[in-house]
C-alpha cells in the first residue's frame, strides 16, 4: 500500500513580522495574538488578511510571562475548564482594528485527578472520558519519529516533529456516516472504511518546529533552531574566509541572529487538493489498483466532508464540489468494477451515471469492453433487473448480451427481459440463447426464445418453443421470469396464439403464479390487471372472473394497508356491479365465500341477523348467492374502510333484503346503532332483537333501554296484538333490560298506559334478581 503521497496541501507560507521572539500565540476573529518570550512580557497583535498576509495592529504589555493563550468567540470563560498558572488572565475585546483591555481577573489553578477515591466527586470535577487514538501503526519501521505537537481540523491532522510539519488525512466524514448507519454499504450507497491505511499527504521540512495552531485555512507554525544548528548554518565558506574586510563583524552578526520564525502557512482549496489526489492516483491505475482505490477513497472523503459541512450551501464552489463528489464516486465505481466486489453498484449509483454512460466509461478506444470481472457483472445484473426508464442502444444492448454470455450465461433470459434491453437484436439474442440451451436448458430460457420469435414475427418458431413444455411448466417459467408477463401490455407482441397457451393453463395455477409475482414485487397490480384483461379479451366494463379470482387470492396474502384497501374496494365494486346489473360471472369462481372466510380476516363470518334477513328469500337474492355472500362477508369484517366504500355501495340502496343488510352493516360500522334499529324495525322487525343481541355491547349497551325498548312499546301499542313479531321482540327486550337495570330505573321506563299483567313478570324477575344480589 502507498504510505506517502507527495501532494501539496500547503499552498503558500509567509513570515509574521514579529519584533520579538514568540513564545505563545493564538488566532481568532481574523486576529493573531503573539506573546513574546519570557523576558519581554508583551503581546503583539496582527490582522490576518487573505493569502496569509499579516498587518501589525498594535501591542501591549502584560504583568508577567504569558503561559497560555486561547480565543473564545463568545468571550465567556469557565474556571472548571482552565488549567492556568499565570498571575493574571486578560479578557480582550476585539473591535475591528483596535484592542480594549476589558478587565483583569485572578484565577486559582485547578487540576483534574483520577477518580480513585472511595468518596464521590461532584460532577464538575470528574474527568469524563479519556481516549487514546493512535495516529498510525506500522510493522516495518523500527523507529517512528517523535511527534511534538498536533492540531486537528475537520479534514486533516497536522503534526510537527523535530524537523518537519506533516499532514495526514482524517476520516471524520466516514466515521460520522458509519456512526449514523453502521450498515451503510448497500446497493444504494457506500462509504470508504475508517480503517484505511494512514494517508500522509505531505512532509514539509522546517528547522526546529516548536508550536502549531490552526485557524480557518491557515496553519500557524513557530520554528526555533538550537544554537548549534544556527552556528552550523551560518558557518562561512572558504571564499568568505579569504575576505579580510569585515570578516570579524560578519561572524559576530551571524552568531547573534535569532534562530526563530513565525510562519502562516495557507492550505489549498479542497477542489485543488482533490484534483491533485486524482491525478496522482493514475500512476497506480494499472499497476497496483489497491493503492489507486486507497487514494481515490481519500479524495472522495475529502469532498464528502466538504459537501456535508454546514457551511456548504453558502460556499461559492458548491456546484464544483458536487461535481467532484459525483466524479469521485464514478472513479471508485470504475475501480471496483474490476474486482469480485459489490461496491461498484452503490458508487456508480451515487455518481448519477446511467447504465449506458457506465458501459461507455469501461470501453476502450476501439469500443471493446475489456473487463468482464464480477464487479461489473454485479452492477449490470442489479441495474438491468430494476425498473429503469432507460433504453440502451442496439449496439450497447448487444454488447451486454456478449458480456453475460461470456461471464454469466444463465442470466441471459433475465437480462434480455429487462426494460433497458428493448432495442436488443432478437436474432442475436436467439443465437446466444441457443448456445446456452445446449449446455443448460430451462423453461425460462425456452419462454424467452418464444418471445424473441414473436418479436421477429416467426410464429412457427414460437409455436415450437411453446409446445416443447407442458402448461404447468410454462406457468413455472413465468414465475421464474415475471417480465415475460409484462409483454402482454403490448398488443403487437401478444397474438392470439399466446392467449391460447395461457388459457390452457390451470386457472388456479395461473392466479397463484401472478399473486406470487406481485407479493415479491415482480409485477405491479395494474400490470396484472392488464394481463388478465388481455388474456380473457374483456372490455373495460366487464371485469373477467379470472381477474376477480386474482384480487381475492391477493387479499388472502396481502399485508400492505394501501394495497389492501385498494383490493377491497375493487372486489366490492365488482360484486355490487354484477348484483345490480344482474350479470353472472363468465366462469365459476375459484374460491367460495367459505374458502375466503377461512383463509383470511378480511372476509368476516356473516352475522346471524344478516343470515336471518337473507333467509326471507327474494328472486334477486337467489340469482347471485356467491357475490351477495362475499359482499356481506367483507362488510362483516373489520378491514374495509367503510367511508370510502359508501359511494360504491349506493346502487344497492333499494335492492330488497340485500340492500337492507348492506345499509345496516354500513350504519353499524359507523357506530350509528339507533339508525340501524330504525331501519330494521321499518323493514324487518323480526331481526331487530337478533341485531341488538349481536351488536349492542359495551358502550352501546344502553341503546337496549334508551332506544329499542321505547320503540317496541310504542309500536306494540299502535298495532295491538295484530303483530306477534313485535310482541315477541318486546318480551325478549324486556328480559334483557330486566337483567341490566335497577328496579326503579326499569320501572321508570315502562309505559304508564301499558297492561300490568304483561309487564309484571319482568318486574318480579328484576326484583328477585336484586334480592339475590
Amino acid at each position: 500500500m502507498v504510505q506517502l503521497y507527495n501532494l501539496h496541501p500547503f499552498g503558500s507560507q509567509r513570515v509574521v513580522p514579529c519584533k520579538q521572539e514568540p513564545a505563545q500565540f493564538c488566532c481568532g476573529h481574523d486576529v493573531l495574538f503573539v506573546a513574546s518570550a519570557a523576558a519581554s512580557c508583551g503581546v503583539e497583535v496582527f490582522a490576518v488578511r487573505r493569502e496569509g498576509h499579516c498587518e501589525p495592529l498594535g501591542s501591549f504589555a502584560t504583568l508577567g510571562p504569558v503561559l497560555r493563550m486561547a480565543h473564545s468567540r463568545a468571550g465567556h470563560i469557565k474556571t472548571s475548564a482552565l488549567d492556568i498558572t499565570a498571575v493574571a488572565v486578560y479578557l480582550l475585546g476585539i473591535d475591528d482594528s483596535f484592542l480594549l483591555t476589558s478587565c483583569v481577573v485572578f484565577f486559582p489553578s485547578r487540576h483534574f485527578t483520577p477518580d480513585q477515591s472511595p468518596f464521590g466527586f461532584c460532577e464538575e470535577t470528574k474527568l469524563h472520558s479519556v481516549q487514546f487514538l493512535p495516529v498510525y501503526q506500522t510493522g516495518k519501521c523500527t523507529c517512528v519519529e517523535r511527534s511534538e505537537q498536533a492540531v486537528l481540523t475537520p479534514q486533516f491532522l497536522h503534526v510537527i516533529t523535530s524537523e518537519s510539519l506533516q499532514c495526514y488525512t482524517v476520516r471524520c466524514s466516514a466515521a460520522a456516516a458509519r456512526d449514523e448507519d453502521p450498515y451503510i454499504d448497500t446497493t444504494v450507497k457506500a462509504c470508504p472504511p475508517v480503517t484505511l491505511d494512514v494517508c500522509t499527504l505531505r512532509m514539509q521540512l522546517f528547522i526546529g518546529p516548536r508550536a502549531i495552531c490552526h485557524y480557518k485555512n491557515h496553519i500557524i507554525l513557530l520554528t526555533k533552531a538550537d544554537t548549534e544548528d544556527i552556528t552550523e548554518r551560518r558557518k562561512p565558506s572558504r571564499r568568505m574566509l579569504s575576505r579580510k574586510a569585515d570578516s570579524n563583524k560578519s561572524r559576530t552578526n551571524s552568531e547573534s541572529e535569532p534562530g526563530w520564525n513565525l510562519y502562516i502557512i495557507n492550505t489549498v482549496s479542497t477542489i485543488q487538493l482533490y484534483r491533485e489526489m486524482v491525478d496522482y492516483s493514475r500512476t497506480y491505475e494499472n499497476v497496483r489498483t489497491e493503492s489507486c482505490i486507497h487514494l481515490l477513497s481519500e479524495a472522495h472523503l475529502l469532498v464528502r466532508a466538504a459537501v456535508t459541512d454546514p457551511s456548504f450551501f453558502k460556499s461559492d464552489d458548491k456546484e464544483e464540489l458536487l461535481r467532484a463528489f459525483k466524479e469521485s464516486c464514478a472513479f471508485l465505481g470504475d475501480c471496483y468494477s474490476r474486482y469480485d466486489y459489490h461496491l461498484a453498484l452503490p458508487y456508480y449509483r451515487m455518481s448519477g451515471l446511467s447504465v449506458a454512460e457506465v458501459l461507455e466509461r469501461l470501453a476502450s478506444e476501439s469500443g471493446e469492453i475489456q473487463m468482464y470481472e464480477k464487479g461489473l457483472i454485479f452492477y449490470l445484473t442489479h441495474s438491468l433487473n430494476e425498473e429503469l426508464n432507460e433504453e440502451l442502444s442496439k449496439e450497447l444492448a448487444d454488447k451486454v448480451l456478449q458480456i453475460f454470455y461470456l461471464a454469466d450465461p444463465m442470466q441471459l433470459p433475465h437480462i434480455i427481459c429487462s426494460p433497458c434491453m428493448k432495442n436488443v437484436c432478437p436474432l442475436t439474442a436467439v443465437k446466444y440463447l441457443r448456445k446456452v440451451e445446449d449446455i443448460m436448458p430451462s423453461v425460462v430460457l425456452t419462454l424467452t426464445k418464444a418471445f424473441m420469435a414473436l418479436k421477429m414475427g416467426d410464429l412457427t418458431m414460437y409455436e415450437c418453443e411453446m409446445n416443447s413444455h407442458k402448461e404447468t411448466m410454462l406457468a413455472c417459467g413465468f414465475i421464474g421470469q415475471p417480465k415475460l408477463l409484462r409483454e402482454c401490455k403490448e398488443g403487437i407482441v401478444i397474438p392470439t396464439e399466446f392467449a391460447v397457451h395461457l388459457k390452457a393453463l390451470q386457472p388456479g395455477l395461473l392466479v397463484a403464479a401472478t399473486v406470487a409475482l406481485h407479493e415479491n414485487s415482480k409485477i405491479e397490480l395494474e400490470e396484472a390487471d392488464m394481463f388478465f384483461k388481455v388474456l380473457c379479451n374483456n372490455g373495460e366494463d366487464m371485469v373477467p372472473q379470472l381477474l376477480v379470482d386474482f384480487w381475492e387470492a391477493l387479499l388472502v396474502a396481502c399485508s400492505q394497508e394501501e394495497v389492501l384497501q385498494e383490493l377491497l374496494l375493487r372486489v366490492t365494486y365488482q360484486y355490487v356491479w354484477r348484483i345490480s346489473k344482474k350479470q353472472l360471472p363468465e366462469t365459476k369462481p375459484l374460491k367460495t365465500t367459505e374458502d375466503l372466510i377461512n383463509s383470511c380476516d378480511h372476509f368476516g363470518s356473516i352475522f346471524p341477523w344478516v343470515t336471518f334477513i337473507m333467509s326471507m328469500e327474494s328472486p334477486l337474492d337467489k340469482d347471485f348467492p356467491e357475490d351477495i355472500s362475499k359482499l356481506q362477508s367483507i362488510l362483516c369484517g373489520q378491514s374495509i374502510d367503510i367511508t370510502a366504500a359508501l359511494p360504491i355501495l349506493e346502487p344497492l340502496a333499494a335492492a330488497g333484503n340485500v340492500g337492507l343488510t348492506v345499509r345496516v352493516l354500513c350504519s353499524t360500522h359507523l357506530g350509528k346503532y339507533e339508525e340501524s334499529i330504525d331501519q330494521l324495525l321499518r323493514q324487518c322487525p323480526a331481526a331487530a332483537v337478533l341485531y341488538a343481541q349481536h351488536e349492542l355491547k359495551g358502550d352501546s349497551r344502553a341503546v337496549w333501554w334508551n332506544k329499542l325498548l321505547p320503540e317496541l312499546c310504542e309500536r306494540a301499542r299502535l298495532t295491538g296484538s295484530d303483530c306477534p313479531v313485535l310482541i315477541s321482540s318486546l318480551k325478549e327486550t324486556l328480559s334483557v333490560v330486566a337483567m341490566e337495570l335497577e328496579l326503579w330505573d326499569f320501572l321508570s321506563l315502562l309505559p304508564e298506559d301499558g297492561t300490568a299483567a304483561f309487564f309484571l313478570p319482568h318486574l318480579l324477575h328484576c326484583s328477585q334478581r336484586k334480592q339475590l344480589m
